[in-house]
């Protein structure tokens, strides 16, 4: 396995993105900042997993909300 010593998301699974931003916004947050259904109708962490990895700008959404975060844990954005 190679080093990426400057990807901050070395490591971190995509549950753990989903699951940490639900745990902070909570559905109804990470729905008004990445307007996605996965997020508004019936949300789960399975179907947000399903979604975000077949679509990459959702994903880049998710990732770099998730770094803000890390940045700035209680911070409101």
């Amino acid at each position: 396995m190679s080093e990426q010593p400057n990807n901050p998301l070395h490591g971190i699974t995509l549950k753990t993105i989903v699951t940490e931003l639900e745990q902070h916004y909570g559905w109804d947050g990470l729905a008004d900042r990445v307007d996605v259904r996965c997020f508004r109708y019936d949300p789960s962490v399975k179907s947000a997993l399903k979604f975000l990895r077949r679509t990459p700008w959702a994903r880049e959404k998710i990732e770099a909300l998730y770094l803000a975060l890390l940045n700035n844990p209680y911070g409101k954005d």
